[in-house]
């Protein structure tokens, strides 16, 4: 029976499903794949499973070959490579007074092309650039303009918590988000403080949005009125990690009470 079996080419890239073939993979191996730019190394994400439980469009492309040491020390070459067009990529760029941020270069595992990723606030008119690359390295030039949060995501870093970037290390495609949802949590809405390296709204906002939606469906709006075991008030705030509220009382004050302990005043008339 044949099997499918997921491939990643960067950590937290893109899985790709791929026909497994007569290779019996586990996670972790490194393996030789035809792809759209020609073969490709990449490292086994998802361990095999029968091909029927996957819905599938176009036939998938079979794993080549297992990875060698060649294949390893190939790969090591490229790298090489990429660091020396990168170099000499921005000398270009300076010299030329290009106003683009050029930020990683990278090589197909036969090192016939070469694809430059850059930042820009707008269009960038590139084609004296390609010409000086093409002339210094004799191969197939693209460049490439990405957004902002893929440049952190392809270059990584530490977030505010300590930790590697979400979407470096494990987000594999970006979510929308709002400032809507630090609002829901009660978070500070100073851009310093909810802005990732990327300079946009952390991902990480989205994580538990839905629970903090879900949790609110139990408390009564902010500006409604209830009545507590302190009088009656208007509600503030909401704290619905510690499942409580807070309520700005008619005789003046506020007040911290808990949620079960909130009756939500039934409107007159």
């Amino acid at each position: 029976m044949e099997k499918v079996v997921g491939i990643r080419f960067k950590p937290a890239g893109k899985i790709y499903d791929f026909n497994s073939g007569p290779y019996v993979l586990n996670v972790g191996d490194k393996v030789i794949v035809t792809t759209e730019q020609g073969l490709g190394l990449g490292v086994v994400a998802t361990p095999p499973e029968p091909l029927e439980k996957k819905e599938t469009g176009s036939p998938l492309k079979k794993v080549f070959r297992l990875a060698t040491e060649e294949d390893v020390r190939q790969r090591e070459k490229n790298i090489l490579l990429e660091t020396e067009a990168h170099d000499f990529c921005q000398q270009q760029v300076d010299k030329l007074g290009l106003e683009m941020n050029l930020f990683a270069v990278e090589s197909t595992f036969d090192a016939s092309k070469l694809t430059f990723f850059f930042t820009a606030d707008g269009r960038v008119d590139f084609r004296e650039l390609v010409k000086i690359l093409v002339r210094q390295f004799r191969l197939r030039i693209e460049m490439r303009q990405v957004g902002i949060r893929n440049q952190a995501k392809m270059c990584g870093g530490l977030g505010r918590c300590g930790r590697e970037i979400c979407c470096s290390s494990f987000i594999e495609k970006f979510e929308p988000v709002s400032i809507k949802m630090a609002k829901e949590q009660g978070l500070s809405l100073n851009p310093t403080k909810i802005s990732g390296l990327c300079g946009r709204l952390m991902c990480c906002l989205t994580f538990e949005d839905a629970t903090y939606k879900k949790l609110k469906e139990r408390y009564p709006k902010v500006g409604k009125f209830v009545t507590t075991d302190k009088g009656r008030g208007k509600v503030i705030r909401h704290n619905v990690i510690c499942n409580r509220l807070t309520v700005r009382l008619d005789e003046g004050g506020e007040y911290e009470a808990d949620l079960d302990n909130v009756k939500l005043d039934k409107p007159k008339g």
